[in-house]
């Protein structure tokens, strides 16, 4: 391993902070684009949508409080990963000018329901997708799917699932980052976590001694249910995702879960808007970090 690569994991493992999710896609881009204040009628083609992302995503992490001391990694959009920022491509700015690990989202989106669960979509692009990741200089990725019932079929078909794609992610190099989403307004949500908890820890008991996975959960409704993840020796880092919740509801669900950081995109920008001035911005871009920060913190 590299000394970059080295130094990425020592900070992925170890520090401090929290994940940025700026990772939308085609189908959530829009609506990440109105809470932005930017409707539909701001552009006339997906090229255009996709430019306009682009530079919400860039001044987001060109803003002066986005950087390693609290922003432990980014997750990224394909698209954001072969863009450049300033001139340097995406993944070697955000390590190199703001000391902040890159991961790529590699999933293509959800299968249809089936057992109480919406699997990934087929990636038979995904080779190739990795190599280019690590030339770009990504250290890990992350991949959605997710549980809308506690039907122990579906949990099991998904955390196979996701180990499978995760195994053909660690043979390149890479970290991924295993994310079986729990929806958070099911009735069962509860009784769907302890199944969950389950069948990834038979998963990782199965992995090699020398490798480890990221997990990305939603907070669950039962304070420290995710613990044994938290110390599993083939688990680099739990890192919750905000699924809905409003920034503060999230932000006190994690304090109730040691030991677990934040992995945030709709709540890390709530707030922020094309039109606020760049002093307006940076404010509350950094009050919004300070705050998952605190939430996020070693306990």
């Amino acid at each position: 391993m590299g000394e970059r690569l080295k130094d990425m994991a020592a900070q992925a493992a170890n520090k401090d902070g929290f994940i940025a999710a700026l990772d939308q896609s085609g189908g959530s881009t829009p609506k990440a684009l109105k809470l932005y204040g930017l409707d539909e009628s701001a552009w006339s083609s997906e090229a255009e949508m996709f430019d306009l992302v682009h530079a919400m995503r860039a001044r987001i992490i060109k803003s002066p409080a986005f950087t390693g001391d609290k922003v432990m990694g980014a997750i990224l959009f394909e698209q954001t990963m072969d863009r450049d920022i300033d001139g340097t491509p995406t993944a070697q700015y955000l390590w190199e000018k703001r000391g902040v690990v890159p991961f790529l989202k590699i999933d293509k989106g959800l299968a249809a329901a089936a057992d109480g669960v919406q699997l990934m979509k087929p990636m038979p692009d995904l080779d190739a997708l990795l190599q280019r990741a690590v030339a770009k200089g990504v250290f890990g990725t992350k991949e959605r799917s997710v549980v809308d019932a506690a039907n122990p079929k579906g949990i099991a078909a998904i955390v196979a699932q996701q180990f499978e794609v995760g195994a053909q992610v660690l043979s390149h190099g890479l970290v991924p980052i295993i994310e079986p989403e729990v929806t958070i307004s099911i009735a069962d949500k509860a009784e769907a976590e302890e199944m969950l908890l389950a069948e990834i820890l038979k998963h990782l008991d199965g992995l090699p001694a020398d490798k480890q996975v990221m997990l990305k959960l939603t907070l669950p409704a039962k304070d420290n249910l995710y613990k044994p993840l938290v110390d599993h020796p083939r688990v680099m880092r739990v890192v919750a995702l905000s699924g809905g919740y409003s920034r503060d509801d999230a932000n006190a669900k994690l304090r109730q879960n040691d030991g677990i950081i934040a992995s945030f995109s709709r709540a890390l920008t709530e707030g922020l808007s094309a039109q606020q001035s760049d002093g307006e911005f940076n404010a509350a871009l950094a009050a919004a970090i300070d705050s998952i920060f605190e939430a996020s913190r070693a306990r």
